[in-house]
């Protein structure tokens, strides 16, 4: 019975310390809260101890964390009503910065994301707000930086994944780019006229210069328009025409 007590002993420490040792991941760190206060370094990947009850200990996950902001009532600058959804994609890069200056940066990144999309979208006019994504994505992953970089957060991406527009709103879009279409058809067709008004004086000068020109294209159409036998075509006959086949003859003087 004597002899059973060091061995009871000795069993409990060994299960004390198995169940000390933790294993961590490769994308896994640990911070260690021993008697209240942090370690300086946190711990992982791989096999550590954490002694329990003095020890405590927060997994903390390096990988890229994707979150996405639900669709937001937005206002834009000229007070038109929309709603946005958008992506954030963001890592923790200081373990020890996202445990301890915030009480949960998940929670509080997905805040911070949500209101900043409100109040950049809302100082930007909707033509800008649909043009403009690039820029705008741009300045919220600049400001989303700013704001969790006391975390411990790099915010790497923002993307606006979809605008949400009124029915009276896309019915005026719609009207805008037809008028816009038709203004362009507009232009081209009055591009077009002037160039071939222009193409037109050139060859009347050439042709004013050689009058059997107006001749062979008067050849040329009758040709054109030959193979076409069911109907009936009337054709202006030009008096220049005429001449070319008549040779007048001097006129004998009566004496």
């Amino acid at each position: 019975m004597v002899l059973s007590v060091p061995i009871i002993v000795a069993g409990v420490i060994v299960l004390y310390l198995l169940n000390c040792i933790k294993v961590l991941r490769e994308y896994e760190r640990g911070v260690i809260f021993r008697l209240g206060r942090v370690l300086p370094q946190p711990k992982g990947p791989g096999l550590i101890f954490v002694f329990a009850p003095i020890d405590r200990m927060l997994k903390v996950s390096l990988r890229l964390v994707t979150m996405d902001i639900p669709p937001q009532d937005v206002i834009t600058k000229d007070n038109v009503t929309v709603k946005v959804n958008a992506v954030v994609y963001f890592r923790v890069m200081d373990p020890l910065r996202a445990i301890i200056e915030v009480q949960d940066f998940l929670y509080a990144t997905s805040q911070l994301s949500q209101t900043t999309l409100r109040s950049v979208l809302g100082e930007v006019e909707l033509d800008d707000l649909l043009s403009e994504r690039e820029k705008l994505n741009a300045q919220l992953q600049d400001i989303l930086d700013k704001h969790t970089d006391p975390w411990g957060i790099k915010v790497q991406l923002v993307e606006m994944k979809h605008v949400d527009l009124p029915d009276t709103m896309v019915r005026a879009i719609a009207r805008q780019a037809e008028a816009e279409r038709e203004r362009r058809a507009k232009v081209i067709h009055a591009e077009g006229e002037f160039q071939a008004s222009a193409k037109l004086t050139d060859a009347a000068d050439i042709i004013s210069r050689n009058p059997q020109t107006l001749q062979l294209r008067f050849l040329q159409t009758m040709t054109e328009i030959a193979t076409e036998k069911n109907s009936t075509i009337i054709f202006p006959l030009p008096i220049e025409f005429l001449r070319s086949f008549v040779s007048e003859k001097p006129r004998t003087e009566k004496s």
